[in-house]
């Protein structure tokens, strides 16, 4: 596990139901075929951040007690979730072209983007196999896929387009940030925290995002593709209000010299997106606090998401 996130499920008290998680993953991948085993031990490395599954934890006990047990359905779910987030990551590495995930090669750039692809798709169908027995956990899934597939193709069509911080919100809003509706309803069964998944998942794009533009190592984006194909980030989004900086980002090829002034927009855009962040962190924290009995653990999951970016 990611050693920054591994310190974070210390603290939240998640450490067994964590290794529990791992424990159903290694026996789901062990038990795979030989054309597909060495592709899923590639894909699902101890370097893992597992933050979905750690969110799905949080708010199962912020609505049953601080020390309710985590039942195994539960388990099932945050191993299930954790596979549709790795589908995700399988296909952005290919459309980015990013060799490197964690440090180390990316599915594609180790065995080929057709068997990446193939993986990617049989991931999806073992998870839908795992939740055969239960309409709910299908039903959040099958949402879930079809929101993420729509959100990337919105995101690709508003590449390079003179949109605002709104227009992020939307999109960040759809795209981690349906993730992180999903660990919520998963956790509660209902859409008593879906307005706190939403936010935290856009406080984690979000956080994402100015990660990347600090230089840090970020929360699984990667800021110089972002830059490279004019996706609206955060900070992209605060500095295209110049109209020379978004005239720029808007052109079909911008040259060196122009990516190098987008970046320093951005850069001079930081203390603005942490200021939007912190709002975001606020309205979390509200949520949890009015639709839950125990809402200390969702409110430190959120102090931890937001320091992410300031590692």
């Amino acid at each position: 596990m990611d050693t920054v996130t591994a310190g974070i499920v210390s603290d939240l008290g998640f450490v067994e139901e964590m290794d529990r998680v791992r424990t159903w993953l290694n026996t789901w991948i062990a038990g795979t075929g030989t054309d597909l085993k060495p592709l899923l031990e590639w894909q699902f490395v101890e370097g893992s951040k597992y933050f979905r599954p750690l969110t799905i934890f949080g708010c199962y006990r912020a609505t049953h007690g601080a020390k309710a047990d985590i039942p195994d359905t539960m388990i099932r779910s945050a191993a299930v979730l954790e596979m549709m987030h790795n589908m995700t990551l399988i296909v952005d590495d290919i459309l980015d072209h990013s060799d490197e995930r964690r440090g180390i090669p990316s599915l594609h750039a180790k065995f080929g983007s057709l068997p990446a692809l193939m993986a990617s798709g049989f991931i999806v169908a073992e998870g839908f196999d795992m939740s055969a027995d239960d309409p709910h956990d299908i039903r959040m899934f099958a949402d879930l896929v079809k929101r993420l597939g729509v959100a990337e193709c919105a995101q690709w069509r508003l590449r390079r387009q003179p949109l605002g911080v709104a227009d992020w919100e939307e999109i960040a809003g759809e795209d981690t940030g349906s993730m992180f509706e999903t660990c919520a309803c998963l956790a509660t069964r209902d859409d008593t925290l879906r307005r706190f998944g939403r936010l935290i998942g856009m406080l984690y794009h979000g956080c994402d995002d100015v990660g990347d533009v600090k230089g840090l190592e970020g929360l699984g984006g990667g800021g110089e593709e972002d830059l490279r194909d004019g996706i609206l980030t955060l900070p992209a989004s605060l500095a295209i209000q110049d109209r020379a900086i978004c005239d720029m980002f808007c052109k079909a090829e911008p040259s060196a010299a122009e990516l190098d002034q987008i970046k320093h927009a951005m850069i001079a855009q930081l203390p603005a997106a942490d200021a939007h962040l912190d709002k975001l962190a606020k309205d979390a924290k509200w949520q949890a606090q009015t639709k839950t009995k125990e809402p200390k653990v969702l409110e430190e999951l959120v102090d931890y998401t937001r320091e992410l970016s300031r590692r």
